[in-house]
C-alpha cells in the first residue's frame, strides 16, 4: 500500500510539474494562444466542452472497441493456424510482418474510397493497425513451448487438443497479452487516423478526429489541445483495460503478473 501511495504521489508531482513548465513557457516566451494556450485555458475549454467532448469520445470508443476486439479475434484464430501448421507460418507469417509497416496513412483512403465514409471505414482502418501485433506475440507463444513438457504430454497419449488447450494457450497467455497491450494502445491511435479521413456521415457529427480536424479548421487551438488530451485518456482507459484482464488471468500462477516482494 505504501509503494502505490508512492507512486501516486509521484505521478501527482511529476504532472504538476509539467502544468507549470507549460504555464512557464506561456508566460516566459509570450507564446499567443493560437500557438499555445495555457493549461488553464485548456481546462476552461474542456469544461465547456465537456458534452461536445464526451459525444465524440463514445464515437470513437465504439470504433476503437470494435475493431480491437475483431483483431484479437481474428488475430487469435490466425495464431492458432500458425502454431498448428509450421509450413503455413513459414509461408503467410511474414505477410503479418509486412501488413506491420504499411503506412496506415496511405491504405485508409483506400478504405474510405471502398467502404465509404463513417464507422465501418475506421473500423477497418482501426483492425488493420491492431492486428499484426497480436498475430506475432500470441504466434511465438504458442510455438514456444518448451519441449520436455511437450514430449511428456505426447508420453501420456496426450491429444492435439489436450496439447492445444492445457500447455500450449496457459503458456501463450503472458506473450498474448503483450500483443494486447501494444494493440490496445494504439487502437485510438487507428481510429484518430481513421476519422482524418473517413470523417463522419453526418455533419457536425463525429468522433475525436473528425472533431480535431474541425477544430484545425476553426483554429480553436484550445480545443485542440482538448481533442488530444481526451485521446490520450481513451488510450488509457483501453491499455489499463486489457492489463486489468491481464492482472486477472495471470496474477495466480504467472510471474509477469504477481505481486512484487521488493
Amino acid at each position: 500500500m505504501k509503494q502505490r501511495l508512492t507512486l501516486a504521489a509521484n505521478t501527482v508531482i511529476v504532472f504538476a510539474a509539467l502544468m507549470l513548465l507549460w504555464q512557464g513557457i506561456v508566460w516566459a516566451f509570450h507564446v499567443p494562444d493560437y500557438m499555445l494556450p495555457p493549461p488553464l485555458a485548456v481546462a476552461s475549454t474542456m469544461f465547456n466542452k465537456l458534452p461536445t467532448l464526451f459525444d465524440a469520445l463514445l464515437i470513437s470508443a465504439e470504433a476503437a472497441a470494435m475493431g480491437l476486439t475483431a483483431s484479437i479475434i481474428a488475430g487469435i484464430v490466425i495464431a492458432l493456424i500458425f502454431a498448428r501448421s509450421s509450413w503455413l507460418r513459414r509461408m503467410l507469417f511474414p505477410y503479418t510482418i509486412l501488413l506491420q509497416t504499411v503506412p496506415i496513412m496511405a491504405v485508409a483512403p483506400i478504405i474510405v474510397m471502398g467502404m465509404g465514409p463513417g464507422l465501418p471505414s475506421v473500423t477497418v482502418v482501426t483492425f488493420i493497425i491492431c492486428l499484426a501485433p497480436i498475430i506475432a506475440n500470441t504466434t511465438q507463444g504458442l510455438i514456444s513451448v518448451d519441449e520436455t513438457l511437450l514430449q511428456l504430454f505426447l508420453m501420456h497419449n496426450a491429444s492435439q487438443g489436450e496439447i492445444l488447450r492445457k500447455l500450449r494457450l496457459p503458456h501463450a497467455l503472458p506473450n498474448m497479452f503483450v500483443g494486447l497491450r501494444i494493440s490496445s494502445g494504439i487502437a485510438v491511435i487507428g481510429v484518430i487516423t481513421g476519422e482524418l479521413f473517413a470523417g463522419s456521415t453526418s455533419v457536425g457529427h463525429g468522433g475525436l478526429g473528425y472533431s480535431i480536424l474541425y477544430a484545425q479548421a476553426q483554429m480553436q487551438t484550445a480545443y485542440l489541445f482538448a481533442l488530444v488530451i481526451t485521446s490520450t485518456l481513451l488510450g488509457f482507459a483501453f491499455f489499463f483495460t486489457v492489463m486489468f484482464f491481464e492482472w486477472l488471468t495471470l496474477h495466480k500462477w504467472h510471474e509477469s503478473a504477481a505481486p512484487r516482494q521488493d
